[in-house]
């Protein structure tokens, strides 16, 4: 059985946590961003399909590359972040089935039906884009995800030629809480948004 985390580390990953518009101008290592995707591959998805696929942008050229299709208020705060995570769907996950689901041929269940494979990767993968913000926060970092940009235009610089379409973008590095952090705003209560059946 699972143990409950400390009320430090459910602070880190939740209640203190921050969606960040400016960082600090320290860089991130490779390193971490092998170990934040090590920890996040391991959220479950269905038939354990995986269709994530991430590209870390973070040297100038990349930057550059990716400038073009930001929206204007995206622009500025992403290319100054240190990391800039395309979180991507991969349509042709269902490829992969036979390794990541062996005891089945799951691969059948979506060769040929294309509005399945379409909402599965799509569903799986922005649920692993949420395990990627969680995963940043536990090895330290800070986290900006946004909408707010050209897809088509980040396919084709980033994915051309691929079955892999962007999803979303998550800004990444050491948050600088001194710049462009706006007060928290509300949620929802339980009762608000929940229900016991």
């Amino acid at each position: 059985m699972s143990e409950v985390l400390s009320e430090a580390a459910l602070d880190q990953l939740f209640r203190t946590a921050r969606t960040y518009n400016a960082f600090l101008p320290k860089p991130v290592d490779d390193a971490i961003l092998h170990r934040l995707y090590d920890l996040a591959k391991f959220g479950p998805t269905s038939a354990n399909s995986s269709p994530m696929r991430v590209v870390f942008v973070k040297s100038p050229d990349a930057k550059a590359k990716l400038s073009p299709f930001l929206s204007e208020g995206n622009r500025a705060k992403t290319i100054a972040a240190p990391v800039t995570a395309i979180i991507a769907n991969d349509h042709a996950f269902y490829e992969k089935l036979p390794q990541l689901f062996p005891h089945a041929d799951a691969r059948s269940w979506f060769a040929g039906n294309q509005p399945l494979i379409d909402t599965t990767a799509f569903r799986n993968a922005t649920l692993q884009g949420a395990y990627v913000i969680m995963a940043a926060r536990a090895v330290g970092l800070d986290c900006g995800p946004m909408s707010g940009f050209d897809n088509a235009g980040v396919d084709a610089a980033f994915f051309a030629g691929s079955t892999v379409k962007s999803n979303f973008l998550i800004n990444l590095g050491y948050g600088d809480a001194s710049r462009d952090l706006f007060p928290r705003s509300p949620r929802l209560s339980f009762d608000e948004a929940c229900a016991i059946a």
